[in-house]
Parts: C-alpha cells; sequence; structure tokens
C-alpha cells in the first residue's frame, strides 16, 4: 500500500545516501576485511566518544547485546531481573534466554518503569534492574540507581530507542552499568541490517563480552570461554559510521517535528509526550495517547497516514508468558496506556506540510 505519509521511509533515506552507501561499499569490499577490522574497531571508538563511556563492544543486534552483557554480569538461573511489561519482547526475551526470572514492575504515566514499583519488586534473588528507555525517553535514573545501590544490583539500559538522549547532561549508555543498543534499521542509528553494541565503563566487562562475540577465542587457536557469534559486520560498521556522522542532524529535525506536533494538535482526549527540563528526548517515535485509539488509526489510515502502536500487548499478557504466572490486571497502568497509544511518523524525512498534514487529520477526528 501507498501512504501520503508512511511511518518509516527508508526510500528517502536511500535517496539522500546512495552516492555515499556506494562509495562506502566499494571501500569495505575493496578492504577485503569483511568481518571486524579497522571499521568495526573505528565505529566503536567513535560510539564510546559519542556516548561518553570507556568502552563500547560492535554486536550483531541490540538483543544479543543484552544476552551477552547479562551473561557478562554473571546472571542467569535463580537470578531475577526487574524489567517493564511494556517493552519490545526482546527485553524479557534475554533475560528468559539467560534462564533467568524476569520480574516486571509497571509503569508510570511517561511510559517508563515506575521507580517506585522498582522497590517493591525487589527481592533476595534480584540481581539486576532492567529499565527500559522507550520511545527516546531516559528512565528516572536516579531513583533507579538508588535502588542498584541500596540492594547491590545491577543496572542494565535498554537503550535500543535512545541513542543520543541525556539525562541530566549525560547520554543513555552511560547512565547504569551497561547499556544495549541496536542499530536495526528502525532506530535512528540505523544500520542496513541487524546491528548493535554494548556500552560500558566496566574493563571487565567489555573483556568478557569480547570474548564471548567470538566464540571465546584469545586468538585463532586459544579458546578461553565458551561464547557465541555476534560480530559485526564490517559494511555495517561503515555505513553506522557514516549514520553517526549525520545522527545530531536527524535528532534535530525528530525534535522538530516533535515541536510542531505539539504546536498544531489540539483535539480533546488527547495527551502527548511528557518532557522534563533535565531531559533530552531523541524520539525514536512519537506516542500520543488518544480515547477511542483503533477509531483515530482506522481514520488516519484513510487519509493515507501510516501508524504504529508501541506495544499493543503488553509482554506480561503475550502467550509465551504463560509460565510466567501473570494475569491481567497485574499492571493497570500498562494496561491502560495499551489501549491509547499511538505513534505517528516523527521521521527526519518529513516536511513541515507533513507533520501539519497529520496533526490537522488528528484534530479534525476528534472535532
Amino acid at each position: 500500500m501507498t501512504f501520503k505519509i508512511p511511518y518509516v521511509n527508508f526510500k528517502a533515506q536511500y535517496e539522500a545516501e546512495k552516492e555515499d552507501l556506494a562509495r562506502i561499499t566499494d571501500e569495505v569490499f575493496a578492504s577485503g576485511w569483511l568481518i571486524g577490522g579497522e571499521q568495526v574497531e573505528a565505529l566503536e571508538e567513535e560510539l564510546a566518544t559519542y556516548c561518553g563511556v570507556k568502552h563500547v563492544v560492535a554486536l550483531n543486534s541490540g538483543t544479543d547485546a543484552l544476552i551477552l552483557g547479562m551473561k557478562a554480569l554473571g546472571i542467569g538461573p535463580g537470578d531475577e531481573v526487574i524489567t517493564p511489561p511494556n517493552s519490545f519482547v526482546a527485553s524479557t526475551a534475554a533475560i528468559v534466554a539467560l534462564g533467568a526470572a524476569p520480574v516486571f514492575a509497571d509503569v508510570g504515566d511517561g511510559i517508563n518503569i515506575d521507580p517506585v514499583k522498582v522497590k517493591e519488586a525487589v527481592t533476595p534473588r534480584t540481581k539486576a534492574i532492567m529499565p527500559v528507555h522507550l520511545s527516546g525517553r531516559i528512565a528516572d535514573m536516579d531513583a533507579i540507581n538508588r535502588i542498584a545501590k541500596d540492594h547491590g544490583l545491577f543496572v542494565i539500559e535498554d537503550a535500543a530507542q535512545s541513542i543520543g538522549s541525556t539525562y541530566k547532561g549525560k547520554k543513555s549508555g552511560n547512565l547504569g552499568t551497561i547499556g544495549c543498543f541496536s542499530a536495526h534499521p528502525l532506530k535512528n542509528l540505523n544500520a542496513a541490517g541487524d546491528a548493535g553494541f554494548l556500552t560500558t565503563n566496566n574493563d571487565d566487562v567489555a573483556n568478557r563480552v569480547r570474548l564471548l562475540r567470538n566464540h571465546g577465542l584469545k586468538d585463532r587457536n586459544t579458546v578461553v570461554k565458551w561464547g557465541t557469534v555476534s560480530r559485526l559486520d564490517s559494511l555495517q560498521a561503515a555505513i553506522l559510521r557514516y549514520r553517526l556522522s549525520n545522527l545530531e542532524s536527524a535528532i534535530r529535525a525528530r525534535r522538530t517535528n516533535a515541536q510542531r506536533y505539539r504546536d498544531t494538535l489540539n483535539g480533546q482526549g488527547l495527551e502527548l509526550p511528557l518532557g522534563k527540563d533535565h531531559e533530552f528526548n531523541t524520539f525514536h517515535t512519537f506516542i500520543i495517547h488518544a480515547d477511542r485509539r483503533d477509531e483515530l488509526q482506522a481514520y488516519l489510515l484513510e487519509q493515507g497516514v501510516e501508524t504504529a502502536i508501541h506495544y499493543p500487548i503488553p509482554i506480561h499478557l503475550q502467550p509465551a508468558a504463560k509460565d510466567l504466572g501473570y494475569a491481567e490486571g497485574d499492571f493497570p497502568v500498562c494496561e491502560a496506556q495499551a489501549k491509547r497509544i499511538l505513534s505517528l511518523p516523527i521521521h527526519q524525512y518529513l516536511s513541515r506540510s507533513d507533520v501539519e498534514y497529520v496533526a490537522e487529520a488528528v484534530n479534525r477526528f476528534f472535532d
């Protein structure tokens, strides 16, 4: 289906970048390095500088960043990790993959995990807290870090959606024990396929993850720890280096679009994303809360506007989560939000008129 306003616009990105991408592809193939090498090492250094951390370990997905990061921290069977139920399923799936138990804590009005509920969820088996910086807005990290310090817990930032976002002047990925990022094509910093990376200021953790991503090999012939394969391709690294150099421009465009929505949207029964002075939101998504959400989404579709819902079914109510023992009503704030949230197009290729068209269509629906 062709949309007047698509939710994402990969075609526009390609048109803007195709000459540079052709040059980058040629350079990578000509170098003879297809996995690892200078491109990956340079990307890690540049991302470490950008995020303000000592170490970045490039991996082949954000999910692997979560799994290998937790494994490097010694999280496994018998341990509990507290996390919100309104994330993409990868957050919880990574915990389960290690044999640990996900323990959900409800969210607050701003859609991120509620520190009060986190504190209530801590048990003697709790090993870590995994806040998710949903939509590009960083969770309340001061409160979360205080709880972690009081109970001797690791803090694992699921920063998949928050590259470049800041909290009291510090960037995501530099606010916990480790930060786990996705560079999936849908992200603000996007590869041309799956990609991810881990951030940390802990030397030992960084070294463990570097071993784990490459079969546990110290060198070609010596295995010092059982690992897996989660190496980033050189081509994806080169593309990410190029797009990292343009990331601030993309973030500015997204923030401009967000402000245009705020200036134009005025429908009754509509709530816009919250923001605080100490936050810098990079708007991976622009999530509104709307009465009659499903009707609104259908109306916008008729107007040629593609939207999305992040996420319509909370993780604790997914079929795969049945054995975790949760039921409808356990996390009322998350469940109520799941019925009202709608993500409007926010990407950097929208024009002013595009944003105004979407906002005016929303206003017409409520009028």
